[in-house]
């Protein structure tokens, strides 16, 4: 959407607030021993506290208020009593919903925990990368721009992104124009970013694999070499200037 006017504005302000408040105490509240199903349960009661209606359960008819992604899984993973939470484990949580006709976006991979297995550095990586991208968004400025700096940065940090998961517009609806930002350089893509429109920027970093596979039971994307994959995701206004974040409240950059 774009914004024209100033009631637009703090709709969007209000449910961005209410799914970065939610991710920020799902990521808080989530431990060793813990299932994703409660998780996300706990998720939801928040989102329902702000009045918020969970955005893949209204779009999609999706099995749960929020996505909960662990270890080999990429992205959409069904929240579920039998997936039991460890310490170590990378975990990616994706809050969106609605609130008053306006819809926002946002998510965040972190280590559970100790980092006993190494993720560090491609949590670490795909935050710093999300805050490089953001930063560098202007009106009139090429989506492919962004993509190739989001690419080029995952390289030089020995890493790779997934090509087949992208950001996207949002504000009326879940996902809308433009519908694909990606985080690689498409030289055929030459819409540009448009002042005071309404999008979620994420990333997608991977430690080898460049796309995401359906895992069979319609809706997780996993990889299917056994690499991993972080992504962190905010809901931004466009401007002349640096862009207007939000989701800040979420803490990903904390």
């Amino acid at each position: 959407m774009s914004i024209t006017h100033e009631s637009e504005l703090e709709g969007m302000k209000k449910i961005s607030e209410a799914v970065a408040i939610t991710l920020s105490k799902m990521r808080a509240y989530a431990q060793p021993g813990m299932s994703t199903k409660e998780l996300d349960e706990f998720g939801g009661a928040i989102l329902t506290a702000f009045g918020a209606r969970s955005a893949p359960l209204l779009t999609y008819g999706f099995p749960g208020w929020t996505c909960i992604s662990t270890n080999n899984e990429v992205a959409h993973g069904i929240p579920s009593e039998h997936k039991i939470l460890k310490e170590g484990d990378l975990v990616n949580i994706d809050v969106s919903a609605e609130l008053g006709g306006f819809w926002s976006d946002n998510g965040g991979s972190f280590v559970l925990g100790s980092d006993t297995q190494k993720h560090g550095h491609l949590v670490e990586s795909s935050k710093d990368i999300l805050y490089k991208a953001i930063s560098n968004i202007r009106g009139g400025i090429r989506i492919s721009e962004i993509g190739h700096l989001i690419e080029k940065e995952a390289k030089k940090a020995g890493l790779t992104v997934i090509r087949n998961l992208v950001g996207h517009g949002v504000g009326r609806s879940l996902h809308e124009a433009p519908n694909e930002i990606p985080c690689y350089y498409d030289r055929f893509n030459r819409t540009r970013f448009k002042k005071n429109s309404v999008v979620a920027i994420e990333t997608f970093i991977s430690t080898g694999a460049k796309y995401a596979v359906e895992k069979g039971d319609g809706w997780t994307y996993i990889t299917n070499d056994g690499s991993f994959v972080a992504q962190h995701e905010h809901t931004i206004v466009v401007t002349d200037d640096v862009p207007m974040i939000l989701t800040a409240d979420n803490g990903i950059w904390n």
